[in-house]
This record gives structure tokens, C-alpha cells and sequence, in this order.
């Protein structure tokens, strides 16, 4: 037998609806069956036998009371198959009946089918209908597939089950309205579970329905009928609104939510209204239809308050809501951010660079009072220097430049590289023990500086932590700077390489990314600038080419920056109004710091150019292979090679021969594109052509134009210098290239099990960190500062201080700093050709001639120091009678003491010296000591430093260090004969 299937309404248009007076009512109120509880058995309403046709018109109800339905119902259709045994009463899925429930009566022969055992199948589909339909109405006019799922199907446990999901309440909630739970087989979607019996749900039971638990009455086929048409002209008006959502849930597998966010009342037919029952509940709907109580339009569920009235009282239970977290106040802040940048990668690499300062130039904090590294020569001038700055600058200002020393000479203070950005630290403490304290500090300081900035400005370029760490060690401990490690100025490059990185930082520009708007940065470019004004402060040694790369940089973004704003419209601004006042501003700045500092350098009495003390300390090209005596490595080694430079110290040029193999590799294998490479390759020639000063074409064209017409005060004579600059290129190029090895071997770790690198792979990427730390490792002489004479902390200016030497006088500045009384002694700078006149006019003191010059030059004192005058000339001044002279002389502890403005006066018995000997009894050489050596400059271990008695000479293979006679103060590089213009260079 067919049946005709029931006409989809389409999904875009809804339906008209009948109006509610004439929806179709049950014959008999169903009294409701709470879910859960066992429903009787149904008893067998007779069925038509007609089928059901197509949707026809709403019906009006006859006047008998008997209601019409909107369709006739259809035909029964047995559901079992041929050959099959008969299907369950109950739905797939659903629990089996208990024990001990009546059996249904057998079914008398030729009877027609109950409702339970018609479905209703559209016409034409094959008897195990799919467990989906296409459209909601599908879900709605098709029964549950199943080879037992029927119309009256009763679960026993309608809220319950393996297949009762969220969806199908929620389904249920808005397409059967009145449908109660004898009827919940009527759900619009089938589950998995539904689709096929599953072992746990009910099984083909042949003995029919005497399993089956009693349920309630089952309604007539015409009142199903209705409420299956008002069902399907529900979900048609819906369909439209919800088909694409459901649409998506089908394709994606998801679910609807159990509880939708508005829920329908009623939709036009008659519901009742459970008093215990709320709407949201899945069963609310799936009450028996109550004639009384109809519902004639969608109803929509009243929010629910969320704000308590005005007069109630507080609500106990908000102590247990979630509240929001405190927020910290201002000094947890403050500690959080303290912490966050105790941690940081800077401030990691700036731990490990001064650990490894103090290491690498042990044992300068060993003594930090009584020790100065390298020799007791420039460092001495240069401790005076810091301390002289720190001194005056709390005083008397203005004059800073007229120091104490060189007098009378004005502005003596620029005779040499005036280290003024240490005058803060100058500021601190008072004397001699407090300025060798200070120097050692600052020196230590300054090995530290020179990593952190190097490896800052690798970093900004693009590197990794590895490869700046490598650029950083070799270019802080260089073999060639540890023949410069006695002076303070060339040591303290650090602030080179840390304005340069921060002026990338600052403009967003790195080798490997290119120019990143995003990466702006107005107060590090503002820093930058800030950090390179220091360092100009420092000297004009490093600072004058470091000026020439400014410009070259602000020459760089004249061109580049106009260029990218006509080619590229999109990125206006360039760089942004506050960038530009930054890059205007601070160039300024840096110039102003330049200019105020080199005012007193043109203004000196010796004006004359350097151009004879650069072609004596031009280094040859063979310098760029020879280790200094100071490296522990290649001091003894190239002791041969090294003794045929001129003046050593300054031309040991080694740079390491593991960053020259690396930068070699980093020409072909690194991180760094081909033209940057290439860039790099002619930064690195142009610097070592300019180190080479005048052995390349005589410097016609390279080294003199730029800094041969300059002053000698400021401090460009030495070529060599200029080294910095090479070595930090090549430090570029090798940190490509180990930057490049670790990222293959990285990318090669991550190919193995398990993927990250191991020990020995980890250990083998910092082999080329320890190899440049080892050919950096130095053996730096610490001789011990003399102790001061107490003449120095009591006698007052203008004096002399007697015995004078070109290297003599840096010590006796710094005893001056008790008291910084004005002195005629001083070394170094401009001021050699009048010191070297000066020691010849007062060789023969005390004579009228020599008492005459120094009247001429405002000098009414003269302080002999009697340990020290021993093999000098002035070795028996002590002696000479003064009473025709027209000077008094006055004899203390450790000096004696000429007044040239005084008469002399006379001499009490015993009091004054004996015949012949000038010495104050108990005031001689101590035994041990020997004529006129300083204590503690005898023996050093492991540096070899041994005076001779009677010969004056410091021994040590490879130094080629001598002293000369009365001083006996160790200095380094003199080769005997090979003095240049002017004396030695003493002065920085």
C-alpha cells in the first residue's frame, strides 16, 4: 500500500496561518505523563484506511464537536520488511521495559494495524527511510528511521537515553509544541543512535508489545495529524531565519545549544501551563493540549532583573561572587619593573661583561689603593686628570683649563686628551690614595663598556646572542689594546659602539631587517646622540674620526630619508616630526660638546702641526701581524718581529688571528647579505689604509689631509689608533659568520630525535668565543704607587719639585692632588719643548742662574726630594750652601725645602747639616732598598720588572722598557735611540 507524502512548505516564505479560533482541538484532554514514570499501555484506536493526502485547507470545526483535522490521516504502512521478525514497540535507543509489565493482547487475524505499527513513509522512499533530512520540515515529516520507529513510538524515559542530546530538545522545543511523551518518536532529528538499533536499546521482540510498560491513552490519528501540521507550518516560518545556521551545523557537525536564548510559549495551538514546569525545561512543551488554556500567538519569555530593587535588601550571596583581582599599587609596580629588567638580556650581558673585566684585568682590584696597571706613567697623569676635573669643577668652575700643573702655562689641561667625561666620577674622594682607587675603577669600567657596546650594536644589526658575544670579546679584548691599556682614553672606546646602536635603535634600522617604521624609538635616539657627546668629551685621540662618522651618518639620512619619501607615499612620515628635532637637536648638541672642548686646544702656546710625529708612529703593514709584549699568548713569540718597530707600543697592531680567520669566513658563509659583505670589505680597507698613516703613498691622500694640518695638542699624531675602527668591522663580519654557523647547526638540531641541539653541539658553537678569549688573555704589569711625601701635603705654590724628568713628573701630579698646589713639573702634549727648557735652565740649582729663570717664571719654591735625587744631577743640592744666593733652604723629613723670596736664616748649633753629607740623621736608604728605587718597583711576579743596583735598568723580554736615571718610575715601549720629535710621547 502508498501512501501520498505530505507537501514541504518552502523555506523562505512561511505559510499562512489559520487563525486560533479555528486550530484544531483533541477529541479528549491527554492528561500530562511526567517524564521518568511508566505510561500505560495504549489502547488500539482504530486507523483510516484511507491514506493521508496533501496538505489540504484549514477545516472548520463541525458543529458536533468532533474535531476536524486539516488533513485526513494516512494509511498505515507496515513497517516490517519481508523474511523479518516483528519490530519493537519501543524507539531504538530506548530502555527496555521492566519486569513483571503486562504483555500486550495478541492481535486477532486480518485486524488492522495499530498506530504503532503504521508509519507514515513518503511516498516513493524505500522502506528504512535515512536517518537525516535535508531541511528542517524533513526532520519533522519523516519519522525516525528504524525498522520499529513509528508515530506512536513511547520512549520509556522521554528526557533520557544514549541518544537524547541537547539539539533535540532544543528542536523539539519550537517544532512540537503540544506533543506529549507518547509521542516524543514525532522529534524532528534522529541521533546516530536512533538511526540504527544499537545492542543497548530495544531489540525485535517477537511476542509483540507484552514487553511494553503501560502508558497513557494515545491520541487519535486526527488530532496527531493537526499537531504534526501546525509542527510543519511552525518550522517552515522558522526555517527561514535559522536555515543557514542549521545549515552550517550540518556541514560542521555541531549541535544548537540545549537552552536557546529566547524560547517560544506556545505557537498557536492549545498548551497547557505546568505550574511546576518552566519553559526552558526540555519537557515544558511535551504536555498533553488543554482546550481551556489555549495560547492564540508567540509569546516571548521576559527577561530575567539583573539589578536588585531598590528596598530589598543585600543579596548574601554576592560574598561569593567572582571579583576582580586588585590591581598593584605603585611600589609593587615599581618592584615588578625593577625585577623585569633585573633580568633582562642587557642586563645579563652587563653582569657578565663586568665579571669579566675584573677577570681579564686582574689584579687591578686586588690593590685598587696601591697599584696602577701598565707602568706608573701615563696612568698617573691620567688618575691626576680625573681627579683635577671632579676638583675643579666643584670649586672654581671657570678655571677649568688653567690647571695646577705646567705652570705658568695657560691652559695647561688640554695638553693631552682631558678624560672630562670622568669628572663626575673626579668628584668623589681627595688625594692620592683616592685617585688611584678611581682610575682602577674607571679602568675596569671601561673593559666592561667596551662588551656591552660592541655586543649592543651586533645585536641591533641583526646578529644572535652567540655571534655578538663573540664580536663583543673580540673586540673588548683585542691582542693590540692590551699595548694601550696604560692609556685610559683609548681604553674607554666603549661609548663608540653603544651610540651606534643606539642611534639605530632609536631610527629602527637593522642590517638584516632594513629600515622598520614600527621600530622608532624618539628616546633612543636621543640617547644615542646623549652617548655620543660623552664619548667626544672624553679626548679627540677616538673622538675626531668618531665626529667624521657622525657626519657621515647625518649625511646618509640627508640623501636617503627625502628619497624613500618621494618613493614611497604610503610610509610619510618618514621618520616623524619628534625624530627629526631628535636628529637636529642632538647633532648640535654633540657639536657645541666638540667645539667648548677644543677652544683650548687651538689656543695653546704650540700651534704647530703633528706632522713629524705621524710619520714617526706610522706602524708598516707587517705591525697588523705583530702581538704586543703584554699578551700572554704572542708577547714572547713575536718578541723578534717586534723588535724591529720603531716604537712598539704603539705598532703591535694584532687584531687576533682567530677574528681574522673568522671575518675571512664571514666573507663567504654568513647571515649578512652580499653587498653588505661587500660594504663591510671597503670600511675594513679604508680604516686599515688610514691606520697605516703615512706608509700608504706617504699619506698625501688618506691620513694627512684629514688630521695632518690639526694642532699636535689635539691628539691625532698616532695613526695606530685608529685600529678601533678595523677591529670592530671585522668583529661585524665574524659575528655573520658565527651568527650563520649556529642557525644551521639549529636548523640541523631540529631534524634529529629528540629535536634540540645537543651538548657537544652546544659546546661546539662557542668554541670560537673561548678561542678569541684566550688569544685576548693579558699579562699586564701592576708596579705599586710610591707613597706620597709629606712635603706634597704641606708645602703650598707656585714650586718646583726637584728631581724633574719627562716621566718623573707624571707621579709628582699625581701626589699634587692633596692640595693641587700650582707646579712647574708636567708631561706630556705641547708643553715638552718649554719643559725641556725648563730642566735645562734649573740643571745646575741651586746657582744664581737657575734661581734668576725661575723668579722669571713666578716660581718662589723648590721642593728636593732626597729619595729620589740619587744618579740625577741634582743629587748634592742639599749640600750647596745657599747663604750668598740670597734663598733660605729648610730641611724636612723626607725633602728639603728652598724658599726663593726669603733671606736666610741663621742656623741654631746642632741643628744643622753635617760636613759634607746634606742628610738629616734616620733619613737615608733604607736597607734593602737601594739607591733611589721606589718601593715596590723591584719585582712584580710574573712580570720580570728588576732594577739593578747602580744600573737603573728594567729588564722584561720583549718590553724593551728602560728608566732613566734618577727617576727609576717604569716605563713602557722606549727604545733606546729612537725618541721622537719633541721627547717621548708621554702624553695621550
Amino acid at each position: 500500500m502508498t501512501t501520498d507524502q505530505p507537501q514541504e512548505q518552502p523555506a523562505t516564505t512561511p505559510p499562512p496561518r489559520a487563525p486560533a479560533a479555528e486550530t484544531l482541538r483533541p477529541a479528549a484532554p491527554v492528561p500530562a505523563q511526567r517524564p521518568g514514570k511508566p505510561q500505560p499501555s495504549p489502547a488500539p484506536t482504530p486507523t483510516p484506511s484511507k491514506p493521508t493526502p496533501p496538505r489540504p485547507a484549514a477545516a472548520p470545526v463541525p458543529a458536533t464537536g468532533e474535531p476536524t483535522p486539516r488533513r485526513p490521516a494516512a494509511a498505515p504502512v507496515p513497517t516490517q520488511r519481508p523474511g523479518e521478525p516483528a519490530p519493537a514497540a519501543t524507539r531504538p535507543g530506548s530502555a527496555a521495559p521492566p519486569p513483571g509489565a503486562a504483555a500486550a493482547p495478541p492481535k486477532a487475524p486480518g485486524a488492522p494495524p495499530t498506530p504503532a505499527e503504521a508509519p507514515r513513509p513518503p511516498a516513493g522512499a524505500p522502506a528504512n527511510p535515512p536517518a537525516t533530512a535535508s531541511t528542517p520540515a524533513d526532520k519533522l515529516a519523516k519519522p525516525a528511521a528504524g525498522p520499529s520507529a513509528t508515530l506512536a513510538d513511547p520512549p520509556a524515559n522521554p528526557t533520557a537515553g544514549p541518544s537524547a542530546t541537547p539539539a533535540d530538545t532544543s528542536t523539539k522545543s519550537t517544532a512540537e509544541p503540544s506533543a506529549t511523551p507518547a509521542d516524543t518518536s514525532t522529534k524532528p532529528s534522529a541521533t546516530p543512535a536512533e538511526a540504527s538499533p544499537s545492542p543497548a536499546g530495544a531489540a525485535p521482540d517477537p511476542a509483540g508489545a507484552s514487553a511494553q510498560p503501560a502508558a497513557a491513552p494515545p491520541m487519535s490519528e486526527a488530532a496527531r495529524a493537526a499537531r504534526l501540521t501546525v509542527a510543519l507550518e511552525d518550522e517552515a516560518g522558522a526555517a527561514p531565519a535559522d536555515s543557514g545556521w542549521r545549515r552550517f551545523l550540518r556541514v560542521t557537525g555541531r549541535r544548537r545549544s540545549a537552552v536557546p536564548a529566547r524560547e517560544l510559549v506556545g505557537v498557536g495551538v492549545a498548551v497547557p501551563r505546568p505550574p511546576d514546569t518552566s519553559v526552558s525545561a526540555p519537557g515544558a512543551l511535551d504536555t498533553p493540549a488543554d482546550s481551556s488554556e489555549a495560547t492564540p500567538s508567540v509569546r516571548l519569555k521576559e527577561p530575567l532583573p539583573s539589578e536588585r530593587p531598590a528596598n530589598a535588601p543585600p543579596d548574601p550571596w554576592t560574598a561569593f561572587a567572582t571579583t576582580k583581582d586588585r590591581q598593584p599599587g605603585r611600589i609593587r609596580r615599581a618592584i615588578r619593573a625593577v625585577g623585569r629588567a633585573l633580568i633582562h638580556e642587557y642586563a645579563v650581558v652587563t653582569y657578565i661583561a663586568v665579571a669579566l673585566a675584573v677577570a681579564m684585568t686582574w689584579p687591578t682590584l686586588q690593590y685598587p689603593l696601591h697599584t696602577l696597571p701598565q707602568d706608573l706613567g701615563d696612568p698617573a697623569r691620567q688618575a691626576w686628570q680625573v681627579a683635577w676635573s671632579g676638583h675643579i669643577l666643584l670649586t672654581d668652575p671657570v678655571k677649568l683649563w688653567q690647571a695646577n700643573a705646567f705652570f705658568p702655562q695657560p691652559n695647561s689641561f688640554a695638553f693631552g686628551d682631558s678624560l672630562l667625561g670622568y669628572a663626575p666620577a673626579g668628584m668623589l674622594g681627595h688625594g692620592p690614595l683616592a685617585a688611584a682607587l678611581r682610575y682602577n675603577i674607571l679602568f675596569v669600567l671601561a673593559h666592561a663598556l667596551l662588551l656591552i657596546g660592541a655586543y649592543a650594536l651586533v645585536r641591533q644589526l641583526g646578529a644572535g646572542r652567540t655571534g655578538a658575544a663573540v664580536a663583543a670579546v673580540a673586540f673588548a679584548y683585542a691582542p693590540w689594546r692590551l699595548a694601550q691599556e696604560g692609556h685610559l682614553d683609548i681604553i674607554s672606546a666603549g661609548g663608540i659602539p653603544l651610540a651606534l646602536a643606539m642611534l639605530a635603535r632609536g631610527h629602527g634600522w637593522s642590517m638584516r631587517r632594513g629600515y622598520r617604521r614600527t621600530h622608532r624609538s624618539v628616546a633612543w635616539a636621543a640617547a644615542g646622540w646623549l652617548v655620543a657627546a660623552w664619548q667626544i668629551s672624553l679626548g679627540f685621540s677616538l673622538g675626531l674620526p668618531f665626529l667624521g662618522v657622525l657626519a657621515l651618518i647625518l649625511l646618509v639620512l640627508l640623501i636617503r630619508v627625502p628619497i624613500r619619501w618621494l618613493r614611497r607615499p604610503f610610509e610619510r612620515p618618514v621618520l616623524g616630526w619628534r625624530l627629526l628635532a631628535a636628529d637636529t637637536i642632538g647633532p648640535l648638541v654633540v657639536a657645541c660638546v666638540a667645539a667648548l672642548t677644543a677652544i683650548p686646544y687651538f689656543r695653546g702656546g704650540d700651534t704647530s702641526t703633528a706632522t713629524a710625529e705621524i710619520k714617526f708612529f706610522s706602524p708598516p703593514l707587517r705591525s697588523l701581524l705583530i702581538g704586543p709584549a703584554e699578551s700572554r699568548l704572542w708577547g714572547g713569540a713575536h718578541q723578534v718581529p717586534r723588535s724591529s718597530l720603531s716604537w712598539p707600543a704603539e705598532m703591535s697592531l694584532l687584531p687576533g688571528f682567530v677574528l681574522y680567520a673568522l671575518a675571512l669566513a664571514g666573507l663567504a658563509f654568513s647571515i649578512w647579505t652580499l653587498w653588505q659583505r661587500l660594504l663591510l670589505l671597503a670600511g675594513l680597507a679604508v680604516t686599515t689604509i688610514l691606520t697605516l698613516g703615512t706608509n700608504f703613498f706617504d699619506g698625501r691622500w688618506t691620513y694627512l689631509p684629514l688630521f695632518g694640518h690639526l694642532p699636535a695638542s689635539v691628539g691625532v699624531r698616532i695613526p695606530g689608533r685608529l685600529m678601533v675602527w678595523t677591529t670592530l668591522l671585522l668583529a661585524i663580519l665574524a659575528a655573520g659568520a658565527v651568527a650563520e654557523f649556529v642557525r644551521r647547526a639549529e636548523n640541523w638540531a631540529e631534524q634529529r630525535v629528540p629535536p634540540w641541539p645537543s651538548p657537544w653541539l652546544r659546546l661546539a658553537t662557542l668554541i670560537p668565543l673561548a678561542l678569541v678569549l684566550l688569544e685576548g688573555w693579558p699579562s699586564t704589569a701592576h708596579p705599586v704607587v710610591p707613597a706620597q711625601p709629606a712635603a706634597m701635603r704641606t708645602v703650598t705654590g707656585p714650586m718646583l719639585v726637584l728631581p724633574t724628568a719627562e716621566l718623573t713628573d707624571q707621579m709628582i701630579m699625581f701626589w699634587s692632588t692633596t692640595r693641587f698646589q700650582q707646579i712647574a713639573n708636567g708631561s706630556g702634549g705641547p708643553a715638552s719643548a718649554h719643559q725641556a727648557e725648563m730642566r735645562k735652565n734649573v740643571v745646575t740649582f741651586p746657582d744664581a742662574a737657575s734661581i734668576q729663570y725661575l723668579k722669571s717664571q713666578g716660581i718662589n719654591t723648590v721642593v728636593l726630594l732626597r729619595k729620589y735625587v740619587a744618579g740625577t744631577p741634582w743629587e748634592r743640592s742639599g749640600d750647596v750652601p745657599v747663604d750668598a744666593l740670597g734663598i733660605s733652604r729648610e730641611d724636612l723629613d723626607d725633602a728639603v725645602l728652598f724658599r726663593l723670596n726669603q733671606p736666610p736664616t741663621t742656623t741654631q748649633p746642632g741643628t744643622g747639616t753635617q760636613p759634607g753629607t746634606g742628610v738629616q740623621p734616620g733619613t737615608g736608604t733604607q736597607p734593602g732598598e737601594g739607591p733611589g728605587v721606589l718601593p715596590g718597583t723591584t719585582t712584580q711576579p710574573g712580570i720580570g720588572t728588576t732594577t739593578q743596583p747602580g744600573v737603573g735598568t728594567t729588564t722584561q723580554p720583549g718590553v724593551g722598557t728602560t728608566t732613566p736615571p734618577g727617576g727609576l718610575f717604569p716605563i713602557q715601549g722606549n727604545q733606546p735611540g729612537n725618541l721622537p720629535p719633541g721627547g717621548p710621547p708621554g702624553a695621550v
